[in-house]
């Protein structure tokens, strides 16, 4: 599958929690001038931020505080310059993550909390299709029963955004299901995440991939 996008520069950020080759590969696949590094300025300057993450909520958000990519992600969505986050990289925006009855702060560019998956066999391990709203840019393109690698034991399984400000819009948020609904990806203006690893989900995840740098 030939797939093509305007050539952007997008960096993943490499602060020691994710699988920074595997996502340098399926952006370049996209066209995308993809850079991995932790550097301030060029995580900055990027057209596009990659957030991966692998591992622990709370190791996680150790490493990325060490990097200053706090910092980073804030400052980029100040300016409106666009994030991708990807696994634990989408669970670090939220406010904060429970692991083994240990609350650790996220980010909170979201409200809501990470908590253990509530289902029978975790973790979750495996190809699953997603329930992604009419008017997604995120999935636009793709059948509505594609599906796409998962790998994890936590997730926001309850999770409502009350927009105060008339001139703000709801995220557009898609879900899936393992025992319960979980949130499965979220597109929030310049915000975007995706609970699943799209580097791993085959065609689709390299479509969605495409469609991200498409807004870039």
């Amino acid at each position: 599958m030939e797939l093509t996008a305007a050539s952007k520069k997008v960096v993943v950020f490499d602060y020691g929690f994710g699988n920074v080759r595997s996502a340098e590969r399926a952006l370049a696949r996209t066209g995308a001038d993809v850079e991995i590094t932790r550097d301030f300025d060029r995580a900055m300057n990027a057209d596009g931020l990659l957030v991966p993450g692998v591992g622990a909520f709370a190791s996680c958000m150790k490493g990325l505080r060490a990097a200053r990519g706090d910092w980073i992600i804030d400052r980029r969505l100040s300016g409106g310059r666009p994030v991708l986050g990807i696994c634990v990289g989408m669970q670090i925006l939220f406010a904060r993550g429970i692991e083994h009855g240990v609350e650790t702060e996220g980010l909170d560019e979201w409200p809501g909390a990470v908590e253990p998956l509530q289902a029978e066999i975790v973790p979750h391990m495996g190809w699953n299709t997603v329930d992604a709203p009419a008017g997604s840019r995120l999935f636009a393109g793709l059948e509505a029963d594609a599906r796409f690698y998962f790998v994890h034991s936590y997730a926001v399984q309850d999770w409502s955004f009350d927009v105060q400000n008339p001139a703000m819009q709801a995220p557009t948020v898609t879900w899936s299901t393992h025992g319960r609904p979980f949130v499965a990806a979220v597109e929030n203006g310049p915000l975007w995440a995706t609970q699943f690893h799209p580097e791993k989900s085959g065609d689709a995840g390299a479509q969605l991939l495409t469609n991200w740098i498409g807004t870039l």
